[in-house]
């Protein structure tokens, strides 16, 4: 495979996943992981992505700011969080965790409504203070440099103690079968600790994730109560997540 089609290859999938592992690449390029760290490393210096310790991570989502063009499917991620807000009521109670679709949906809850909102999301949290209407919690823990998103054991205790109306998470990959994974362990114990923590964990995933798995599971995708993408309920891409019984806005 040419080096541009390598780039091609890695850009998109650290836009789609917005953070990736080298050994993972090298599998799906059928190259060496030193190949794949020389791309890494060009690919950084022409600030096309950055670089980290066995991986690389999209540049909208470093240190999370959803910088506009930066984010990747910036329009799709805006659809999803308007069809969230459509389930939140005044007096909710809420978990959003973190990313650049749940950024959005934080951008986009109005000024009129009245909820507790908990974050993990350093980012996430200042969206909300912006909401004179909204009381917002900080779950603390160990912040990630990248995400600003806490997480740890004192994170997973604090969750452990609380249920909420709604949970709001993304994910790195999503199957029918294997139901929420991401490749980073420490990730999916938080992220296991949300959808427990909710009465009615909702999952906001652009369509590209569809049919994707990493390494560790999150959960099983019926632990899920509601799946939001940008895609209409009755596309043929979404069929066999309708199939499983899980609502799909």
């Amino acid at each position: 495979m040419l080096k541009a089609e390598r780039h091609r290859v890695i850009l998109n999938e650290v836009a789609i996943h917005n953070r990736i592992l080298l050994t993972d690449i090298s599998e799906v390029l059928n190259v060496s992981v030193d190949t794949v760290r020389r791309d890494v490393t060009q690919l950084d210096a022409e600030k096309k992505l950055q670089k980290v310790h066995g991986g690389a991570i999209a540049l909208g989502y470093v240190n999370n700011t959803g910088e506009h063009d930066k984010v990747y499917a910036l329009n799709e991620k805006g659809q999803i969080a308007k069809k969230a807000l459509g389930l939140l009521e005044n007096g909710n109670v809420i978990i959003i965790h973190g990313g650049t679709t749940c950024l959005e949906l934080a951008r986009m809850i109005p000024s009129n409504i009245s909820l507790t909102c908990f974050t993990l999301s350093l980012p996430v949290a200042v969206e909300l203070c912006k909401k004179p209407k909204l009381e917002v919690i900080m779950i603390g823990g160990t912040m990630a440099k990248e995400s600003q998103i806490a997480s740890g054991g004192s994170a997973i205790h604090d969750l452990m103690n609380i249920k909420v109306d709604y949970s709001f998470i993304g994910t790195g990959y999503v199957d029918v079968n294997f139901g929420l994974t991401e490749f980073d362990y420490e990730s999916v114990q938080v992220k296991r600790a949300v959808v427990n923590a909710s009465k009615t964990p909702v999952l906001l995933t652009i369509s590209e994730k569809l049919n994707s798995r990493n390494r560790y599971k999150t959960c099983e995708l019926n632990d899920i109560a509601v799946m939001i993408t940008e895609l209409d309920p009755t596309n043929e891409k979404l069929r066999e997540f309708r199939d499983s019984g899980i609502k799909i806005y």
